[in-house]
């Protein structure tokens, strides 16, 4: 689950010391720290409580929310595999329209055919 948690830390040394305090619990998958708000992101199976008890030892704590972790929709991930895949393809096109712009006689391809192939062909002996 997730917890947001406001935590009144001052510094980056606070805030070092605030993050130890809480990676000490059982259960705990990941910890993030907004300096700006003020608020700590604990993901994990850890008690909310649990959270706020070890941080109010040292700073004023208030709990923002607590709900489940939110993951990445399928069809999401999808589309932007597909839309990942256009941009590579059109990508490829511009570097290879490049390439022939920059340097024509490299990409030029003459066929040859023999008589057996096509009887009308002119030849000269």
């Amino acid at each position: 689950q997730k917890i947001v948690v406001k935590v009144d830390v001052q510094d980056d040394k606070e805030k070092q010391k605030a993050m130890n305090a809480v990676s000490a619990l059982q259960g705990i998958d990941s910890i993030a720290m907004d300096m700006k708000e003020r608020k700590m992101t604990v993901i994990g199976a850890v008690d909310p409580i649990n959270v706020v008890e070890k941080l109010r030892k040292c700073w004023p704590t208030a709990i923002v929310s607590v709900g489940p972790k939110e993951e990445p929709q399928k069809e999401e991930a999808k589309k932007d595999e597909g839309d990942k895949k256009k941009e590579c393809d059109k990508m490829i096109k511009e570097l290879v329209d490049a390439y022939k712009a920059y340097n024509p006689c490299m990409t030029t391809r003459y066929c040859v055919q023999s008589v057996e192939e096509n009887p009308n062909a002119c030849v000269i002996l």
